[in-house]
Parts: structure tokens; C-alpha cells; sequence
């Protein structure tokens, strides 16, 4: 039997518990992995929400500032009702005095006119095309134009708005702020750790202030950042929902009174930073609490199961026959249980066995016993069987032969009563076929001279065919003249007809007469070729007929010689014939006396065939009798044999077992 694996209980439970543990430590680090991720995350988007909302208010505070100052100065103008000097002189004391807008204020009227400090480097070709007077003239309240930049090169927005100085010309004024001090701003009340900001003009996508002081004043969708493109693309779509874009996490927040968009952004994997490191943590935790585990359950597997191997190592040797093993347990559960009651099993097993062990070796010796005496009867038996065999085949060979004789003894006695009766039709036979032969020689000699005479006509008859033979060659060669002829004929016929169509209508009736001719010669040449084909055939059958007349004359010939033999034959006959008829008369005066002595042999062979019938049929009576004592001779021989084979494999399996010294 092949031995499978053994596969350990120990190796099971550990394959078992191991992974379930390793997948609930898996899980749980899972789980704390995305809780974690998701509570940062949403820190984060607060955190986000809440510097963007701060740099907001910063800038609306800024812008709120340097515009109530402006709009002050503004109306101080309009209430005071100023002259140009003075207007020049408040000019010249605002040139330099905030940093915010360092070249101070301005005014243009509609004429194109236009007032500045007298330190300041503002100038413009044509302030009425400007910015800042365009859509300056659109407001009476002082209020902030889109970024631009100025005549000086720099990237500013103005605050501007109309000036009623009560000279009744339209007039505007304004101050440039410039867009860097607005990035210092952005840039600057960035709360979060590398987090970035910009701000961008919603309207037309034009960016106002950033870190990058190459993006300003250029548009979002003409950027070849992917990230600022998707940012463009959710401000036409109206979407200022926090979310991640691109590896950002991205606020958005407008600016109050403006149309400003400040966006806020930061990487996304500095915000799950932290997280990833808990994650690594917990990773290394988890693994760490798993081989921990993997060894604590492997103590305990290794206590629980450890009187199992005992208990296995015990059944094994009882499994391949070795009932001398004592399985000592001193557990109260399942195991010991199973222990105590093993333990009682090889203790019945080995009494058992050594039962078994001492009534097989009785068993094989009576075996061993009545097969000798089987094999002796059977031999004894074989031996009788074949004498009566022997002596069965004798007698039925003697019945056989005295069957014969008294078969052949009334064969012969009919057989000569019959050649007696058939000894007197042969003599009659006899002399009427003397009579026959005497007839039959006188028309032999009748035939002899029909022969000579048929030769001599058919000698004639091949005479004749040859000559029938020259006179078709004869045709044949008139048949090949008379067909030249028709060619030449035909030939001429042609040329005439030829001279008779050179001839014209002259020769026209003789054109005819060329045709007709040519017609006849052909239709005779036609013939001639009839002719010949019909000459080669008559050949061909003469030729035929010579051969056979001459094959005729042969076997005539050949007859006539046989003949004249058969004559010699039928007077050989006619003697010997006169000769067999004496001796005929002769046997029938023998045959009577045979058949007295057959008809006395036949009575007496009958007489010993029916005694040796009743001879065999007692021989076969007991050969029979000897092959059915053979045959149950050979059934107890055989049954002794497999009862010594069966004692003998018995006593083969009880040696398998081992219950004790001495006893196997």
C-alpha cells in the first residue's frame, strides 16, 4: 500500500490561525490606515478653507485701507472745491507718502490735461486711452480697475474714479497700487506649511498675484501647467468646491467687492505626510504583533498537541503490526480518553493474537496431514483410472475388429452373390459384344475409304481457292489502273475548267462538260477505292480459306492415318474379346463355390460381434467409475492444498503482529 505524506496537526493549525491573524492584522491597519487618511484629510480641507478665508479678509482689509484713503482725499477735493494751484499742492504733498502707492495721485480731465505730483515720474501720451481714466469716467465712487500695465512697465491696478471739483469739467483721479505688493500679501499669509496661493481676476482668467512673478498678468488657460489649466477650467464651470487637483489640494475664495479669485493649494502628499508615516508605523506594528502571535500560538499548538504525537507514534507501530507498544497518558480530556482506550484495544489485540497464533499451527499441522493421505488416494485413484482406460480402449478396439469381420464376412457374401449373378450378364454381355466388334470392324473399313475420298476434294477445293486468289490480285492491280486513270482524269478536268474560265463566255459549255468529267472521275475513283477496299477483304477470307483448306487436308490426313490404326485395334480387340469370354465362364463355375464358404463366415462373425458389444458396454461402466473416484480424489487433494495454503497464510499474518517476547 503507498504511504501518503503525513501533514501535522501542528502545521495545520498553524496554517490556519497564521493567515485569519495575519488578515485581521491586515484589516485593522487597513482600517486605522483610511479613518486616519480621512480624518487628515479633512483637517486639512478645514485648515485649507481657513488660511485661504484669512488671506481674503488680509486682502479685502488691504484694499479696503489704501481705497478709503483715496476715496478720502477724493472727497476732501470735492467738498473743499479746490483750485488747480491747490489741487497741485495736495498732489504734491501725497507724492511718496504711503508705500502702497508711492507716486501718489493724479487728475485728468477730459481734454486730456493731466495733474501729477511734482516728483513723480507718472506721465502718459494720452490720459483719456488709459485704464485708469476709462473705466474711471464708468464710477463716481472710487473703485479698482483690472491689473494693466502702466506707461512706466509696471504691473499695477489704479483705484480711480470721476472727481466733481465743481470746475464743470469732467475730470478723473486715481492712484496705482502695484500688483506686488498685492503678491507680497498672497504670498506671505500662507498659514500651511508649503502651501502656496495666487490670485487671479475671474472674469478673464488673468493671474494678479503669485509667487512666480513670471505668471503675472498672464491667463490661466494659456498656461502650459496642467494644474492651472484644470483651475481655468473650474472657474468657467463655476466649481470653487474644495477638491484635489492634479496632486493639489485646491481652496478657492473670492474677494469681496471684486472680481478676485484667490486659490489656495497644497501637495497632496505633504498633507498625507503624517499619515503615511502612522501607516509605516502601524505596518511595522502589525508585523511585529503578527510573529509575536505566529509564536505564542505555536507554544500553545505544540503543548496542546504533544500527546497526540505520542498517541500517533503508537498507532502507527499497531497499524504495521507491533502490539508491544503502551501508551501512557495522564490528560483528562479528549486525548486521554483516547490514549486509555488505545491502550486497552493492544492489550485485547495481543491476547487475541496469541490465540490465533497457537490454533494456526494446529490448524496448518492437520493441514499438512490430510494432504498427504489426499495425495496418496489420488495417485492410487490416477493409477486405476488409467488401467480401465487402458483396458476399456483394448475391448472396444476388439469389439471394433470383430465388427469389421462380421461386417466384411456378410459384404463378401453378398459380393459374390452378386458377381455370380453378374458373371452370367457378363457372359451374355460378352458374346453380344463379339457380334458388335465383328460389325463395328467391317465400318471401319467403310470410314477408311470415305477419308481417302474426302482428301482428294479437298485437295481440289484448295486448288480452286488459289486460283480465286491469283484472279483478286489480277482485279487489284486493274482496280489501281483504273484509279490512276480516274486521277488523271480529274486532273484534266480541272486544266478545263481552268482554259474554259480563261475563255470567258466562250467556254462556258465546255466549262460544263469539265465539270460533269470531273464529277465522273471522281465518282470512279470512289468507286475504285469501293472496289479495292471490297478486293483486300475477298483477299483476306481466300487467304483465310487456303489456310483452313489446307489445315482440312492435314487433319484429313492425320484421320485417315488414325483411322487405318483404330481399324488395327478393333481386330486386336475382337481376339481378345473371344479370349475374355472363355475366362468369364471360367469364374462363375469359382464364384458359386465362394459364395457357400462367405454365407457359413458371415454367420459366425455376427455371432462374436454381438458378444463383444456386451463386453465393452461393461468396460465402459467402469471406466466411468474409476473417473468419478479419480475426480473426487482430485477435488479432496486439492480441497487439502488450499487448506494448507490457507493454515499457512494465516500462519504468515499472526507473524506480522508482535505482542510480546516469545510470542510472534
Amino acid at each position: 500500500m503507498e504511504q501518503r505524506k503525513i501533514i501535522s496537526i501542528r502545521t495545520k493549525l498553524l496554517g490556519i490561525i497564521l493567515p485569519v491573524v495575519i488578515v485581521i492584522v491586515v484589516v485593522l491597519v487597513g482600517i486605522s490606515y483610511v479613518i486616519s487618511r480621512t480624518t487628515i484629510e479633512k483637517a486639512s480641507e478645514n485648515l485649507l478653507n481657513t488660511s485661504v478665508d484669512k488671506q481674503v479678509e488680509e486682502i479685502e482689509a488691504w484694499l479696503g485701507e489704501n481705497l478709503a484713503a483715496i476715496s478720502a482725499v477724493k472727497q476732501s477735493i470735492e467738498t473743499m472745491g479746490m483750485t488747480d494751484e491747490q489741487l497741485q499742492v495736495l498732489l504734491d504733498g501725497y507724492y511718496g507718502y504711503h508705500d502702497n502707492y508711492p507716486q501718489g495721485l493724479y487728475v485728468a480731465d477730459a481734454s486730456g490735461k493731466m495733474m501729477t505730483a511734482a516728483g513723480s515720474k507718472k506721465t502718459e501720451s494720452d490720459p483719456t486711452q488709459t485704464v485708469w481714466y476709462q473705466e474711471g469716467i464708468t464710477r463716481v465712487n472710487m473703485g479698482f480697475t483690472s491689473p494693466y500695465t502702466n506707461a512706466e512697465g509696471e504691473k499695477v491696478i489704479s483705484a480711480c474714479g470721476i472727481l466733481k471739483d465743481r470746475s464743470g469739467t469732467l475730470k478723473v483721479i486715481s492712484a496705482d497700487l502695484s500688483l506686488q505688493r498685492i503678491g507680497i500679501i498672497v504670498s506671505s499669509l500662507v498659514s500651511m506649511e508649503q502651501a502656496q496661493a495666487f490670485l487671479v481676476n475671474r472674469t478673464d482668467r488673468t493671474i494678479l498675484a503669485h509667487r512666480d512673478s513670471s505668471l503675472v498678468s498672464q491667463k490661466l488657460d494659456d498656461s502650459k501647467d496642467v494644474f492651472l489649466q484644470d483651475v481655468a477650467q473650474r472657474l468657467k464651470e463655476d466649481d470653487l468646491n474644495t477638491v484635489q487637483i492634479d496632486g493639489n489640494m485646491a481652496a478657492f475664495a473670492q474677494v469681496t467687492g471684486t472680481d478676485w479669485m484667490l486659490v489656495s493649494y497644497i501637495p497632496v502628499k505633504v498633507v498625507y505626510r503624517d499619515v503615511d508615516n502612522i501607516r509605516t508605523a502601524m505596518m511595522i506594528i502589525g508585523i511585529i504583533s503578527v510573529l509575536l502571535l505566529a509564536i505564542l500560538i505555536e507554544r500553545v499548538v505544540y503543548l496542546v498537541i504533544r500527546p497526540v504525537k505520542g498517541l500517533t507514534k503508537a498507532i502507527m507501530a499497531m497499524t504495521d503490526g507491533d502490539f508491544t507498544v503502551h501508551i501512557k497518558t495522564r490528560s483528562r480530556d479528549e486525548i486521554g480518553v483516547m490514549g486509555r482506550c488505545m491502550e486497552k484495544y493492544a492489550a485485547t489485540m495481543r491476547s487475541m493474537i496469541a490465540s490465533i497464533h497457537g490454533v494456526s499451527g494446529k490448524l496448518q499441522a492437520q493441514a499438512d496431514s490430510s494432504n498427504d493421505v489426499s495425495g496418496q488416494m489420488y495417485d492410487a485413484s490416477k493409477m486405476q483410472s488409467a488401467s480401465m482406460r487402458e483396458l476399456n480402449e483394448t475391448v472396444e478396439q476388439l469389439s471394433i475388429s470383430v465388427n469389421e469381420i462380421a461386417q466384411n464376412a456378410t459384404t463378401l457374401a453378398l459380393v459374390v452373390a452378386d458377381t455370380r449373378e453378374n458373371s452370367v450378364q457378363v457372359n451374355e454381355r460378352m458374346r453380344e459384344t463379339v457380334e458388335v466388334s465383328q460389325k463395328g470392324k467391317s465400318d471401319m473399313q467403310n470410314v477408311g475409304n470415305a477419308m481417302q475420298e474426302i482428301n482428294v476434294s479437298v485437295t481440289s477445293l484448295q486448288e480452286a481457292i488459289d486460283k480465286v486468289g491469283q484472279a483478286s490480285e489480277e482485279i487489284t492491280n486493274i482496280t489501281n489502273v483504273i484509279g490512276n486513270i480516274a486521277d488523271e482524269t480529274n486532273l484534266l478536268s480541272l486544266n478545263a475548267s481552268i482554259e474554259a474560265a480563261r475563255a470567258g463566255d466562250a467556254g462556258r459549255g465546255f466549262a460544263v462538260v469539265a465539270t460533269q468529267i470531273g464529277q465522273l472521275a471522281q465518282t470512279s475513283a470512289e468507286s475504285v477505292r469501293n472496289i479495292e477496299k471490297l478486293i483486300s477483304e475477298i483477299n483476306g477470307l481466300v487467304r483465310n480459306a487456303v489456310t483452313q483448306a489446307g489445315d482440312s487436308v492435314s487433319s484429313i490426313n492425320s484421320s485417315s492415318h488414325l483411322v487405318n490404326g483404330a481399324l488395327q485395334t478393333f481386330d486386336n480387340i475382337f481376339e481378345n474379346i473371344d479370349m475374355v469370354s472363355k475366362l468369364v465362364q471360367q469364374m462363375i463355375d469359382q464364384v458359386e463355390q465362394v459364395d457357400g464358404v462367405a454365407s457359413n463366415v458371415a454367420a459366425i462373425s455376427e455371432e462374436q460381434a454381438a458378444s463383444s458389444q456386451e463386453i465393452l458396454a461393461s468396460s465402459d461402466t467402469m471406466v466411468e467409475q474409476a473417473n468419478h473416484i479419480t475426480g473426487n480424489s482430485e477435488s479432496v487433494a486439492s480441497g487439502a492444498k488450499e487448506l494448507t495454503d490457507s493454515a499457512m497464510e494465516l500462519a504468515h499474518q499472526i507473524e506480522i503482529f508482535k505482542v510480546g517476547e516469545g510470542i510472534e
